[in-house]
Parts: C-alpha cells; structure tokens; sequence
C-alpha cells in the first residue's frame, strides 16, 4: 500500500479553522490537540473532576452486560477492567447505527479512535481506552436504513431497509423483520461481485442480521466482529440500563435548561462574529431534549415556564418532567447540543474523535459544558482516506489525471470531453457546424427572395429551414453517440474512475459501504488501515492499492 497525503477541501470551514489555524477559533474551543500542554491539562482536569461524573462500577457493570452480548472479545473485558480504575480515560467517538455500518467512514472513525487512545496511552504513560457511542436515540431512520454499492454495471446501487409504518421511534427501538433482512442480503448478493470472499462475507452478514431484532444490534456484533479484538468498548445511547444512569446529568438539563440555552445562544452569537454559520440548529426556545410520548420521539421547547414539543402533544411543567425522569427515564434522550454534555458527563473523556460537521457543532457548546461545570475534551479529527485501486491508478495514469483533477468534477468533465474529442478523427462537431453555417448562408438568401413573390412563403421558408437544421443536429447527435459506442471501453475507464472516487459527487467515504471493499481485499483489510501510522489532524489520505 502506498499512502500519500492529498487535499480533500472540508465543506466546514470552521473544521477546517481549527485544523489549520486554531489560534483564529480558539475562543469557541477549550484545547488545541496538537498542543502537548493541551493533553497534560486535560488529563489533570479529568483527575481532579472524577467526582462529577456516572460512578466507574455501575458505568463499566452495564457497560460489561452490553459488550457481552454484542462484543464478546477478551480485549474488551481487559477495557473495561482499565476503565474501572480511577485514572484511565478514553477516547470516544461515535455514529448513527447505519445499515451494515453505513458508510465507509464510520469505520474510519473507529479506527481514529483505536489508533488516537493507543497514541494518546503512549505519550502520557497512562491507560487510555477506545470507546464507540453508537447513536442508537436518533430517529430519522433515511438516514441509517440503507447501504451504497458501486455494481458491475457502473452504477451507484441503494439496499434499503423500509419500516412497517412511519414512526419517530429511536433506531434502537424500531424493530426490522427477517423479511426485510433477507430482502437487503438478496440485494448484497447480487451487487457484490463474485470474488473468493464473498461467500464468507454473506455468511456473516447472515449470522449478524438474523438474530438481530433492530439496525443498531447488528451495527453493534459488526463492529465487534471487526474491533474486540482492539479493545474498542461499544455503548449504545439508546440502552435503557445506561439511561438510567444519566438520569441525573438529564435532570440538571432540566433544571438548568435556561442557562444551558442562554449558552447556546451566546456561543451562536460568538460564531456570527467571526464569521461563521452555527452547524445546529439553536432554537430560540429550545430545550434541546426528546422526550418518548406513544411511541414518538418528541423534541422538547421551553415556553412560558412549560415544556412542550412543536405540536402541543405534551406540555409539562418542570417539577412534572422531573417525575417523569424519575418513573421512566427510558423515555428520555439527548439532541445533538445536549449529547457532548451527556457524553462527557459518563465517560472520562480525554478526547473525542470527530467528522468536520461535528467540529463545526460543537462550537456551540463550550459554555453549556461551563453551566454543568464540565469542560470541553479536546476534538480530535476522524481520520479521511480515499481507496485507488489498482486498477483505477492504471487508468488515471493512461488518461494523465491527477488527483486534483478528479476531485474537481469540472475539470474531470472538461479532461474527458478533450479526451473523446481526439478519438474523433473526422471532427464531427466542427464539420457539421461548417455544414449548418453553408446551408444557413445559402438557404436564408432563397427565403427572402421567395418572400417578395409572396407574403405567405417567407414564414413558410423559415419553418422548413428549421426543420432541415434539427435533422441535421439529429444527425450530429447520431453520429456522437456511434463515437462514444466506439470508444465505449474508453469511457467505462473514465467513468469508474470518477464513481469510485467521487460516487453521486461526493467523497466515497461518505457513501460506499464497507463490504463493497472486503469483498475486493478481505477482511485483513480493515486491520491494514490499523497500521497507517496516526496524525492528528485527520489530514486526508490516498490509499493507493
């Protein structure tokens, strides 16, 4: 594998403000991780504020229950063994529960999380352990109920999983039936190429969904299967037994839920003068948590001293929202403001291993984690990698595209338009723009002489001329189209090469799935990525196959 550092622009510029010039966003920040002092201050906070946070025995004896069941590796006990001591904190970071893991950067994330707390461990000379918050309380289900593959054909194919009815429920609590496992594993089947995994691959996928009753168990045995053996600790959001234990982080929400928005809105403000457009929404007033009501997961708004959502469906005041926290706190969970409090308000969290939208959102938050005398643990950038096959360097280099070139699909376009346009050795275009400009100038002349000798004719001219000038452009379209059949083997390599880069024109890590990959390398694969040596800053990466 040959790695080399290409750009890949953010469409975050805050992300990329703090990668790049974190003196010029300090103020919405609390470290910069490249700062060794930034580390040492961290760990000593962590130290000396272990007193604010869930207890480490009931934390790591429901964090035990979970992991056995979906993340069974002695790796893992050994984890949550160093977790139980006072002193160890982790590295965390997390995701939606997307179906068979989504896309490819969710697993580029886990491994920024193995690879920052092995690196962290090292340099501090303290137990650090990795940690994945699977996002199982989010409810907007088009966003985890599908999986990207590129097919033989060329084209960019959707497995989706559908619901029986549109509901509001938690992922983690929306229930997928063996139909609808066995229909997406049908649709892999036939979008995965034939190759020595894929059988093996299809067994597993087999074993993981089938007893799997929701999106986020078979996310959870996935990423188990994949890195137990690392030590990563798994934890779902939506687990009643953990809510449970952040009953009282929930009730200091509540209770201090005007101060908490008031902070929300001064770091929006914050963000305004310097330039920047809050990544979240901050509602005026908001009180940025759900609330499960008949099986409908309802965020929350403060008015006039009540809690409500948008519809009016509930209303509660304070003292009746706490009663509800203490009977049920299942029925409770964070919104994407209220989840960095939460998150550090369990875990001891050295750092948190986040995409460039999430660095962007959590600018808002420094003062929140202030008003729950909590501070912000330092943003550490999911690692970026793009794939280039073998085979597609081969065709990058027979066409002379660089990188750069690829990535801007303009000039992609422009480069293949030139390419096929030398293919055409009897110069197509410029002939029958020559043959429409002749006709034209003889043609006109003859209609408005025909115009004198009658009225009618000059109108009749004009038509017919237009007529024979589309069966011309016909000709021309007809003529293109046997260019590009001749050069169709040509055109396939240009095509691969811009679907596997830069598939529904996006990065392919925001869109490929996982097992399009392991079916092409096998499951080592994932363990080569272990192995890239860790940065940082998550800079972009080529991986050239």
């Amino acid at each position: 594998m040959n790695i080399k550092r290409e750009l890949l622009p953010s469409t975050q510029p805050l992300a990329e403000a703090y990668v790049d010039n974190f003196v010029a966003v300090e103020s919405l920040y609390e470290n910069d991780p490249t700062s060794e002092e930034s580390w040492l201050q961290r760990i000593k906070w962590l130290d000396e504020s272990e007193h604010k946070r869930v207890a480490r025995t009931a934390l790591v004896s429901q964090l035990r229950k979970y992991n056995l069941r979906f993340n069974p590796h002695q790796a893992v006990q050994q984890s949550l063994d160093q977790l139980e001591q006072q002193g160890t904190s982790v590295i965390v970071g997390g995701q939606q529960s997307g179906l068979f893991t989504g896309p490819l950067l969710v697993i580029y994330k886990a491994v920024t999380i193995i690879k920052a707390a092995k690196a962290v461990a090292s340099k501090l000379g303290r137990p650090v352990i990795p940690v994945f918050w699977i996002a199982g309380e989010d409810h907007d289900w088009d966003e985890v109920n599908h999986a990207y593959f590129l097919s033989s054909e060329l084209q960019v194919k959707r497995t989706r999983i559908s619901r029986a009815e549109e509901t509001r429920l938690s992922v983690s609590l929306t229930q997928v039936s063996t139909e609808e496992w066995e229909y997406a594993l049908a649709e892999i089947e036939q979008l995965l190429p034939g190759s020595e995994f894929r059988s093996g691959l299809m067994e597993l996928l087999k074993d993981y969904s089938g007893g799997s009753s929701n999106l986020s168990e078979c996310f959870a045995k996935l990423m188990g299967n994949w890195f137990g053996k690392h030590g990563l600790v798994l934890m779902d959001s939506a687990d009643p037994e953990l809510r449970k234990l952040e009953a009282p982080i929930f009730e200091s929400m509540i209770l201090k839920n005007d101060a908490l928005r008031s902070a929300y809105h001064e770091s929006a403000r914050d963000l305004g003068l310097l330039g920047y457009e809050p990544q979240a929404e901050v509602a005026e007033d908001g009180a940025n948590i759900f609330y499960i009501s008949e099986q409908e997961r309802l965020l929350l708004f403060k008015r006039e001293g009540r809690f409500s959502d948008r519809k009016g469906k509930v209303s509660l005041s304070a003292e009746e929202l706490l009663a509800e926290l203490r009977n049920h706190p299942e029925r409770f969970s964070n919104n994407v403001l209220t989840r960095p409090l939460m998150q550090d308000s369990v875990l001891p969290v050295l750092g948190a291993v986040l995409g460039p939208g999430e660095i962007a959102y959590w600018a808002l938050t420094r003062k929140a984690f202030h008003q729950l005398e909590l501070k912000m643990p330092l943003l550490l950038p999911r690692e970026s990698f793009t794939v280039v096959e073998g085979t597609l360097q081969k065709y990058m280099e027979k066409y002379s595209l660089t990188w750069d070139e690829v990535r801007d699909r303009d000039v992609f376009h422009q480069k293949r338009e030139a390419w096929l346009a030398k293919q055409d050795s009897l110069h197509i275009d410029s002939r029958f723009d020559e043959i429409k400009l002749s006709f034209a100038g003889m043609y006109d002349p003859l209609i408005e002489q025909l115009g004198e000798i009658q009225n009618g004719l000059l109108k009749l001219g004009a038509a017919n001329r237009d007529k024979i000038i589309d069966q011309i452009e016909y000709l021309r379209s007809k003529a293109m189209d046997a260019l590009e059949k001749s050069n169709e083997a040509g055109l396939r390599h240009w095509d691969r090469i811009e679907l596997s880069l830069f598939p529904l024109h996006k990065p392919q890590e925001r869109v490929y799935n996982i097992f399009y990959y392991l079916n092409r390398f096998g499951m080592d694969w994932i363990d080569g990525l272990l192995d890239i040596p860790y940065e940082v800053t998550g800079k972009h990466r080529i991986l050239y196959l």
